[in-house]
C-alpha cells in the first residue's frame, strides 16, 4: 500500500502532467486564424483613409478595429505581378515576373507561397474569388490551397444590352479564351458600366461574400486546425457593374473631378498611361482626356463599385464576428494597386505615378494592434508575407524565391516606429524598365532602356507638387543625387521572364 507522501507526490506529478498536456493542447489550438481580404484596383478611396466622398462603412469598421497604413505602396501596378508580389513575398524586380502569362512555378517549381507556408505549419488554406490572377494566360496555383479554389467572374454583366450575351474581349482574356474569337476576329467591347436594380448576389462579389461566410461556418464546426482564408473581391475593377442602390448613394454632380489632366512637364512621353484596358469598354472614346460626361460617369461607377464591394466586406466581417472567430483571427485588408481616375488624363493602372501605386492596407491583429491606430510608416506589398508569419509565430521559411519584405510587427505595436525609409516599385514600358523609390517627400523613377545604355529620370516633389505636374529631375540636382543614392542600395533588376511556351 502506498504511503500518504507517495500518494501526494503522484497527485502533484499528475497535476503537473495535466497542465503540461493542457498547455500543449491550447498552444496547438490557439494559433491565430488568418483572413486575407484582397481587392482589385482599389486605391485608398475610403472614408477611413480621408476620402470625404467615399461611403465605405464596412472597411471603415475594420480600420477602427486595427491599424491602417496610410503610406502603403504596391510593388508593381498591375494585377498579376502585384498578386505574385503578395503571395511570393518577392518584388517583380527580384523574380522577373512583370507581365501576364508568366507562371511562377516554371521558374521556381519549389516556391513556398504565403498560404503554403501556413499549410506547412499546421494550417488549412482556403481561397475564393480573385486571389491569384486567373486570365491573360495565368492560372491558379493548386499547391497553395488545402481544397480546390473557388473561382468567380471578373468581367460580369446582368443587363443583356451590356454585352448582348456575347463573350467580350475582356471576358475572353479573363477566361483564357483570348481577345479574339476562333476565327481571329476581335471580340466586341462590353459596357464600361451598368446599374441594374438587382440583389448583391447577382454579381460575383456578393456570391463570394456569402460563400466565404458559409466556409467560415464550416471551418468552425468541422476543422480542428487553424485556417488561412484568402477572399478576393473584384470590384472596383472594370466594368463598373454594381447594383443600382450603390449608384444611388452618390450625387454625381458632387463627385471629385481630376484636377490635372495633362502629362507632367518634362516627363518622358512613354511614362504617362494612355489607352490600354479602358479602351476595351464602350462607349469610352479612343483618346484621352475624355469628355466631362464620360469622366464623371466613370468616376461615379468607381465609387459605386467601391461601396458595393465594401458592403460585401461588411458581410464577411459580420460573419467572422457572429461565429465568434474575430478574437482569434488576424485580418489583413489589401488593395492590389491604385487606379487613375482621369489624373494626367490617365485611366486604370500601369504606371509609376502616385495614384497607380498607393494602396490601402489595414491589419487587425488581436492582442497586437490598438483600436483605430494609424501609421505613416512606408510599407510595401511584400511586407505582408513576413508580417503575417511573425504575427502567427511562424519562422520565415527557406524559399527558392527571395523574400523581400520586412516584418511590420513592431509598427503594428507602435505606429511611430520606423523600419523603412522608402517604398520600392517598378514598371516596364515601351522598351524601358522604370525602377522607382518613394520616400516621405520625393519619388524618383529611373527609366533604363533594355537594349541600350540610355537612362531617363523622373523626380517629383510631393511637398510642393502633389499632383505631379512637373518633372524636376533636370532642375533639382541635390534631390536627384540623394534619391539616386537610395536607389543604388537596391540590387539590379532581373529581366522579364518569358513564359515557356511548350
Amino acid at each position: 500500500m502506498l504511503s500518504f507522501k507517495t500518494n501526494v507526490l503522484f497527485a502533484k506529478l499528475a497535476l503537473v502532467f495535466f497542465f503540461l498536456i493542457s498547455f500543449s493542447y491550447l498552444g496547438a489550438t490557439n494559433k491565430p486564424n488568418v483572413l486575407l481580404i484582397l481587392v482589385d484596383d482599389l486605391k485608398p478611396s475610403l472614408k477611413s483613409f480621408g476620402d470625404s466622398v467615399a461611403l465605405s462603412p464596412g472597411i471603415d469598421r475594420l480600420a477602427a478595429q486595427g491599424m491602417r497604413f496610410e503610406r502603403a505602396y504596391c510593388n508593381q501596378a498591375v494585377c498579376m505581378a502585384s498578386r505574385y508580389n503578395l503571395l511570393l513575398g518577392s518584388r517583380s524586380t527580384s523574380t522577373g515576373f512583370y507581365s501576364f502569362g508568366t507562371q511562377f512555378r516554371e521558374v521556381y517549381p519549389d516556391a513556398v507561397t504565403l498560404p503554403q507556408h501556413f499549410i506547412n505549419n499546421g494550417y488549412v488554406a482556403h481561397s475564393m474569388g480573385k486571389v491569384f490572377h486567373i486570365g491573360h494566360g495565368n492560372t491558379n496555383d493548386d499547391a497553395s490551397w488545402s481544397v480546390p479554389h473557388l473561382a468567380e467572374k471578373v468581367i460580369e454583366y446582368v443587363d443583356p444590352e451590356s454585352n448582348f450575351r456575347e463573350i467580350t474581349r475582356e471576358e475572353g482574356l479573363f477566361t483564357n479564351q483570348g481577345a479574339r474569337d476562333e476565327n481571329g476576329v476581335l471580340r466586341p467591347r462590353g459596357a464600361a458600366w451598368e446599374s441594374p436594380d438587382v440583389l448583391d448576389y447577382a454579381y460575383a462579389d456578393g456570391r463570394v461574400a456569402e460563400f466565404a461566410v458559409n466556409r467560415l461556418r464550416w471551418l468552425k464546426d468541422n476543422e480542428e486546425k487553424p485556417f488561412f482564408m484568402a477572399v478576393g473581391f473584384v470590384r472596383p475593377h472594370l466594368p463598373f457593374s454594381a447594383p443600382k442602390k450603390y449608384w444611388d448613394m452618390y450625387d454625381r454632380s458632387k463627385l471629385p473631378m481630376p484636377e490635372f489632366v495633362d502629362a507632367p512637364k518634362d516627363a518622358p512621353d512613354f511614362a504617362v498611361k494612355r489607352g490600354g484596358e479602358i479602351l476595351a469598354f464602350k462607349p469610352v472614346p479612343t483618346k484621352e482626356p475624355f469628355p466631362e460626361d464620360i469622366t464623371r460617369q466613370l468616376i461615379h461607377g468607381y465609387y459605386a463599385s467601391v461601396s458595393y464591394m465594401d458592403a460585401q466586406v461588411g458581410k464577411l466581417l459580420d460573419g467572422l464576428e457572429g461565429l465568434g472567430l474575430a478574437d482569434n483571427t488576424i485580418v489583413v485588408f489589401w488593395g492590389d494597386h491604385g487606379w487613375h481616375l482621369g489624373d494626367h488624363g490617365s485611366w486604370t493602372k500601369h504606371s509609376n505615378y502616385e495614384q497607380a501605386t498607393i494602396i490601402p492596407i489595414i491589419i487587425k491583429a488581436p492582442g497586437v494592434t490598438k483600436l483605430g491606430s494609424v501609421t505613416h510608416q512606408i510599407a510595401e506589398t511584400v511586407d505582408i508575407y513576413p508580417t503575417l508569419s511573425s504575427l502567427a509565430g511562424l519562422p520565415l521559411p527557406e524559399t527558392p524565391q527571395p523574400i523581400d519584405g520586412l516584418d511590420m510587427t513592431p509598427v503594428l505595436k507602435d505606429g511611430d516606429k520606423r523600419i523603412r525609409d522608402y517604398a520600392y516599385h517598378a514598371f516596364p514600358k515601351r522598351g524601358y524598365l522604370g525602377r522607382a523609390i518613394r520616400n516621405d517627400r520625393y519619388r524618383l523613377v529611373e527609366w533604363s532602356h533594355l537594349t541600350s545604355d540610355e537612362i531617363v529620370y523622373e523626380l517629383y516633389d510631393y511637398n510642393d507638387d502633389p499632383l505631379e505636374t512637373v518633372n524636376i529631375a533636370g532642375s533639382n540636382t541635390k534631390a536627384l543625387n540623394k534619391m539616386e543614392a537610395l536607389l543604388a542600395q537596391e540590387p539590379p533588376a532581373k529581366r522579364q521572364v518569358r513564359r515557356n511556351r511548350r
